[in-house]
C-alpha cells in the first residue's frame, strides 16, 4: 500500500510538476503569465476566505476541502469502494451545491458591474464620493439627534491626526450609519458620554475624552460639550458638531470658534466646504496639475 502510494506521487511529480518546469526553462516568457495566474488565484481565495469566514458557507468548504483530500487519499491508497463512493458524491455534489446555493449564486451574479462586485476585488467609490455620503449621514444622525433633544459631539478629522484623542475612549472602527451615531449617543447606553471621533471616514472610537477650553468667560457662558468642542477646534484643525441637550441646537466648532444655531443647509456647506471642497477637491487638483506637467515635459521631449 506504501509503495502504491508513493509511486502515485512520484508519478504525480513527474507528470505535473517536472514536465512544467521543463516547460518554462524551454519558454521563459511563460513566467511571467505563471506569476500573474498565482497572483489572481491566491488574491481570488483570500477574497473567498475572508468573505465566507465567520458564515454557514466557511462550514460547507471545509466540509468540500475535507472530501477532496479523502477522494484523493483513496485513489492513492487504491479503497476502491470508498473511492467509487466518494467519487460519485463529488460528481453529483456540484448539482446539489448548485441547488443549495442557487440565491447566493443568483446574487453574486446580479452584482457583477455593480458597486458591490468592485468593493470586492478592492475597487472603492471615489473619495470624494464616499466623503459627501459620510458627511449626509452624519447631518442625518445629527438632526435626529436634534430632535430628541439628545446632547452629542462628533469630531471629524481632518489633516491634523488625532489618535491620541481615540485612544482615550472606545474602539468602535465601524463604517458611518445614522443609525449607529444615534444609537451611540443613547441616553444611559455605556457609550453615550464623550465624544466620537470620525477618522478615514470611519467611526473610529466612541466615549472619547477631549479637551477643554481654559478661558473663563466662555465657561461660564458654555456647557461642557461645547467647551470641550472648541478645545479640540483650537489644538486641532478638526471639525466639531455639537447638539446641545437642553435645547437640541445644532453648532459647529472650527479652529477654535463656534458657530451656534445652524440649519440644515448650513451644516451641510460648512461640513462640504471645510472636509471636501478645501481638502480632497485642492488635492485632487494638485495631483492632476503634477500629472499634466509631467504629460506636457514628456510631449516635449
Amino acid at each position: 500500500m506504501k509503495d502504491n502510494f508513493y509511486t502515485a506521487i512520484s508519478d504525480f511529480w513527474q507528470i505535473n510538476i517536472i514536465n512544467y518546469i521543463q516547460n518554462l526553462s524551454q519558454n521563459p516568457l511563460r513566467i511571467i503569465s505563471l506569476i500573474l495566474d498565482l497572483t489572481i488565484v491566491i488574491f481570488l481565495i483570500y477574497k473567498l476566505l475572508k468573505t465566507t469566514k465567520n458564515s454557514r458557507v466557511w462550514q460547507l468548504i471545509k466540509g468540500i476541502a475535507l472530501l477532496i483530500i479523502l477522494t484523493a487519499v483513496s485513489g492513492w491508497i487504491h479503497l476502491d469502494i470508498l473511492h467509487y463512493i466518494l467519487t460519485s458524491v463529488m460528481t453529483y455534489g456540484v448539482i446539489v451545491m448548485i441547488v443549495i446555493f442557487q440565491p447566493e449564486l443568483r446574487r453574486a451574479l446580479e452584482q457583477l458591474g455593480t458597486n458591490k462586485f468592485t468593493k470586492f476585488f478592492g475597487m472603492d467609490k471615489d473619495i470624494i464620493t464616499k466623503t459627501k455620503e459620510d458627511i449626509y449621514k452624519i447631518v442625518i444622525a445629527v438632526l435626529e439627534l436634534s430632535k430628541a433633544k439628545t446632547g452629542a459631539l462628533i469630531v471629524i478629522e481632518r489633516d491634523i491626526k488625532i489618535g491620541d484623542i481615540a485612544e482615550t475612549g472606545i474602539e468602535v472602527n465601524a463604517e458611518i450609519s445614522p443609525q449607529l451615531l444615534v444609537n451611540i449617543f443613547e441616553p444611559k447606553t455605556p457609550l453615550h458620554d464623550g465624544a466620537v471621533v470620525i477618522s478615514n471616514n470611519k467611526i473610529k472610537a466612541a466615549a472619547c475624552i477631549l479637551p477643554l477650553v481654559n478661558d473663563k468667560q466662555t465657561a461660564r457662558k458654555l456647557g461642557t460639550r461645547h467647551r470641550a468642542a472648541i478645545g479640540i477646534s483650537k489644538e486641532t484643525d478638526s471639525i466639531v458638531v455639537v447638539v446641545s441637550e437642553e435645547t437640541g441646537k445644532i453648532s459647529i466648532a472650527k479652529d477654535g470658534t463656534l458657530i451656534a444655531d445652524v440649519t440644515e443647509e448650513v451644516l451641510k456647506k460648512i461640513l462640504i466646504k471645510n472636509i471636501i471642497t478645501n481638502r480632497l477637491v485642492d488635492e485632487k487638483q494638485i495631483k492632476n496639475n503634477r500629472l499634466n506637467k509631467l504629460k506636457s515635459k514628456f510631449r516635449g521631449k
